[in-house]
């Protein structure tokens, strides 16, 4: 055990007294006068050991706001004060989260780039003070350790880590448009390296505690402790105290050194990296891959690699100013200030608004085991939920199972987790042919075939056994929910639940109400889903909902470009290049040719000619020619298994040439044919908006770009799609993974930057040339004419 080896290699110092009892080490304690006098930061002593305490109130977190950093400058400077403290451990008093990084409402508060980068100033200045201390300072982490938290640690001389899943070490900045503020761009590279600095700081990625202490960013590991007389987390935490504080003095005495041996392959990469023509290759690499990935058009990632080159090739003084520079100039950005607002709508939808359900749903039933059901009971049972996965046949609730056990067994082989948890985890699902157990379920999630008659016959023979109190939830793209509960006795407990695959990867789930949906049935739902670790938005019924309605005009669009003689390369290549991650014909053969055509089909009857462009014929002849898209091998493009290269299918020539349309050139230019795609999705967005649909441009934001792909930027690093819904009737959504770094931040946050007006303009324009297809809708026309914003 790591920690065991941690705490035998010190007991040989005198000072290590330390008293074992059950894995709990005792030690005197004496508190600051101060501590009743400081609300986020405080310190005691223990012998000659400071212990600073970080716990912020009324928070679940820890954050770096004014409060906590002025309080910390005092108490450290007491410390430095003080003749008789010789060393100090920082440490958090939550259990589970050390620091989460900045609070950056600081930055929403900045008017100009020279008050953000007086905010980097004052970080940098107070994080230098730290790294010259005479007094050794040993950071003591426990969950996690983000952006300014990190940057705080890596100022101290030591850190010491618990091996714990839940403490992760990382520089997100750039997820926010922004870069490390407070010396992280300098410290890093010398820390770790200038490959992995860059890998850290170009990618936003968390780095688990061992894998840290590979790569130096951590000194020491502790194992967390089990249960005892008090629970593991408080147990945990106070055991990393006591091994800090033994390090701290350790190193106080000069028994320790904070120096750390660097391996082989490390040195090597040090003196590569010593040698100026090789850093001027790597950086030339870097920059050529940002460009590549961002087409240039995302400025975080190149200001980082610059804030890098600068304090390598110029000094630190140069990297510092530089740092501060950059980062105010990146806190001004449209980008950055659509990626936090962005990030402020996914904690709001973090929340459930409508309160605590009158009983907690314990035990969760799900109806069909296929791709959904099982992906479902996943993220159920993987965060504790007792689950049950009914299925008609053996065969299915068999792969069902299986896909269960092996999503689980991939974080194994992550090692995320261990396969004693995941045997414990898996231990939760119970698979079943018939309705034995309901009867004691306090929701059902039926993820049954899109089909109302099977989704109907269901919800009868399950409101037979269930509990008065048990909610009904349907995972659905696109059937009406009241459609769904009109056989059911009792439509105030039926909702919709729409997921997206792969369930356990895609962060969006859609919730959708209707008229007679309680508001405690909405209350048990959201909670569910919080619970499962999702991103929720609540959207009222109506065809399609809102993802799969802003969807279908979109694609609607992408059907008549083609028919238009836009290829299906430069179609791709014109979407990609306006950040959509997917491009639009790659978007139909991953989603499904059969797909789109269902789809296409209902909401054109739903909606009428408003959803109207190309011709769905289009669709429907490449379904009998069995181009379904990438699961048939043909498309648009030939798909070969376990090749990634995709080449054009030439049978398509004939189809697209029988269905030609005249191509107009007065709306058919590159950006012509970009705007045409996205101004069909923001109308619909904004219409959903002013039809109640929405309840806030918020969540319609965080649909989008959770499950839709709506590009949150001109250009993008990477992005994974899946498939939302269920059986033959899905449909593709994007969703961005850590880095995927957008401009726009969703539909409505796109009119807010791009201008009301604009918009409408755009589709004016547009509506000239196809009709009623583009004519804006009402609440557009009101911000178009006025100064209104969606944000303000």
């Amino acid at each position: 055990m790591v920690a065991s080896r941690a705490v035998g290699s010190l007991s040989r110092f005198p000072a290590f007294r330390i008293l074992h009892s059950r894995g709990h080490i005792c030690r005197s304690f004496t508190v600051s006068s101060a501590l009743l006098t400081r609300t986020h930061v405080n310190y005691g002593v223990k012998g000659d050991v400071a212990v600073i305490r970080i716990n912020s109130p009324n928070s679940k977190v820890n954050v770096l706001n004014k409060e906590v950093q002025s309080e910390f400058v005092e108490v450290i400077n007491e410390i430095w004060a003080n003749d008789q403290i010789k060393s100090a451990v920082l440490i958090s008093s939550k259990p589970g989260c050390f620091i989460a990084g900045a609070d950056i409402s600081m930055l929403g508060a900045c008017k100009t780039s020279q008050e953000a980068s007086y905010i980097s100033q004052e970080a940098q200045r107070m994080y230098e003070k730290l790294e010259k201390s005479s007094k050794p300072i040993v950071a003591a982490i426990n969950g996690p350790c983000l952006g300014g938290g990190l940057e705080l640690a890596i100022s101290c001389q030591y850190r010491i880590a618990t091996k714990d899943r839940k403490t992760v070490l990382g520089v997100p900045e750039v997820l926010l448009g922004i870069l490390p503020g407070a010396g992280g761009t300098q410290r890093l590279p010398k820390m770790v390296g200038v490959p992995a600095a860059f890998d850290m700081m170009l990618t936003g990625r968390n780095i688990r505690a061992d894998r840290a202490k590979k790569m130096g960013l951590v000194d020491q590991l502790v194992e967390p402790l089990g249960p005892g007389i008090k629970p593991p987390e408080e147990r945990t935490i106070e055991y990393l105290e006591e091994v800090a504080v033994t390090f701290a003095k350790g190193l106080a005495d000069k028994k320790i050194t904070p120096k750390r041996e660097k391996g082989l392959v490390e040195k090597l990469t040090s003196y590569a990296m010593s040698i100026p023509f090789v850093r001027q290759q790597v950086y030339k690499r870097v920059e050529e891959k940002v460009q590549k990935q961002t087409k240039g058009l995302y400025p975080a990632p190149l200001k980082i690699i610059d804030a890098v080159k600068t304090g390598l090739e110029q000094g630190t003084d140069a990297g510092y100013l530089a740092e501060s520079q950059k980062f105010g100039e990146l806190a001004m950005t449209k980008e950055s200030k659509a990626l936090m607002g962005l990030y402020h709508g996914q904690v709001l939808c973090k929340k459930n608004k409508f309160g605590t359900p009158q009983k907690e749903v314990k035990q969760l039933a799900i109806l069909g085991a296929g791709l959904m059901g099982a992906g479902i009971a996943q993220v159920s049972v993987d965060k504790g939920l007792k689950t049950l996965l009914k299925d008609a046949t053996v065969a299915g609730l068999g792969r069902g199972q299986q896909q269960v056990f092996k999503g689980l067994n991939d974080k194994v082989k992550k090692k995320a987790i261990t396969s004693f948890e995941r045997d414990s985890i898996f231990s939760n699902l119970i698979g079943q042919l018939d309705y034995q157990g309901f009867e004691k379920a306090d929701m059902v999630i039926e993820a049954v075939f899109e089909d109302l008659s099977v989704k109907h016959k269901v919800l009868k023979e399950v409101e037979a056994v269930i509990p008065d109190h048990c909610v009904f939830a349907s995972n659905t793209s696109a059937l009406p929910i009241n459609e769904i509960a009109a056989v059911s006795k009792r439509p105030e407990k039926v909702i919709g639940m729409h997921y997206f695959s792969p369930v356990d990867k895609m962060q969006l789930l859609e919730i959708i109400t209707t008229e007679k949906t309680s508001k405690d049935t909405t209350a048990s739902a959201v909670a569910v889903g919080l619970k499962q670790g999702k991103v929720i938005i609540v959207v009222k019924d109506g065809p399609g909902f809102y993802t799969t309605r802003c969807l279908a005009p979109m694609m609607s669009e992408v059907i008549r470009i083609l028919q238009e003689g836009v290829g299906p390369k430069k179609l791709d290549s014109l979407t990609t290049g306006f950040g959509f991650p997917v491009g639009a014909a790659t978007l139909a053969d991953e989603v499904g040719v059969d797909v789109a055509q269902h789809v296409a089909e209902d909401l054109g009857k739903a909606f009428g000619e408003r959803f109207g462009g190309g011709s769905i014929e289009l669709l429907k002849q490449m379904v009998s020619k069995g181009f379904l898209g990438r699961k048939s091998g043909k498309g648009f493009y030939i798909y070969q298994e376990g090749s990634k290269n995709k080449n054009l299918n030439s049978d398509m020539d004939s189809i697209l040439a029988g269905l030609k349309l005249p191509a107009k050139p007065e709306v058919s230019s590159d950006e012509d044919i970009q705007y045409r795609v996205v101004t069909r999705f923001v109308n619909e967005a904004v219409m959903c908006l002013q039809e109640g649909i929405l309840a806030t441009p918020e969540e319609g934001d965080i649909g989008a770009v959770f499950g839709l792909g709506f590009p949150p930027c001109l250009g993008g690093w990477s992005a994974g799609w899946g498939i939302s819904s269920l059986g033959p009737r899905a449909f593709v959504s994007v969703s961005f993974n850590k880095v995927f770094y957008l401009i726009y931040a969703g539909p409505f946050r796109f009119v807010d930057l791009y201008g009301a007006k604009k918009v409408v303009d755009r589709l004016r324009k547009y509506e000239a040339a196809y009709g009623k297809q583009f004519t804006p809708c009402q609440l557009l026309l009101d911000h178009a004419n006025s100064t209104k914003k969606f944000y303000q």
